[in-house]
């Protein structure tokens, strides 16, 4: 569930970004492929809400992929803003928190989902040598 709400909470910010700002609403970044990247997260998001909640590997996987690539761009993206004012680590601190939460909970998260895929009903039916 906190996958869900965490990247449903990331659509949402990153869909009022771009109603505010349009494509250029992530201009405030030099690095275009950091702007490609922001502006496709309102398609990666959702599509890792839908692949989570359908209890699919390869959601939990691009989950962590999002996340590490989110987190590193933001803070590299703003560094110089945070060594301007240090204050603005206060923005990042729920994005950098939930990129922790997802990555240290990727493999059991990850385990539990192919347990649950394969669970007892998949041991029962496997035929003894």
């Amino acid at each position: 569930m906190v996958y869900l709400i965490g990247f449903l909470v990331g659509f949402g910010s990153h869909v009022a970004d771009l109603a505010r700002g349009g494509i250029h609403a992530y201009a405030g970044f030099p690095q275009v492929p950091f702007q490609v990247f922001f502006v496709g997260l309102v398609v990666l998001d959702p599509l890792v809400v839908v692949m989570v909640g359908l209890m699919r590997r390869e959601g939990i996987r691009l989950a962590g992929a999002v996340m590490v690539v989110d987190v590193c761009a933001n803070w590299w993206g703003n560094r110089h803003w945070l060594r301007d004012d240090p204050g603005q680590l206060l923005g990042l601190l729920p994005l950098t928190l939930f990129g922790v939460f997802v990555i240290a909970s990727w493999l059991p998260l990850r385990r539990a989902v192919a347990n649950a895929l394969t669970g007892p009903s998949h041991e029962r039916n496997a035929v003894a040598p």
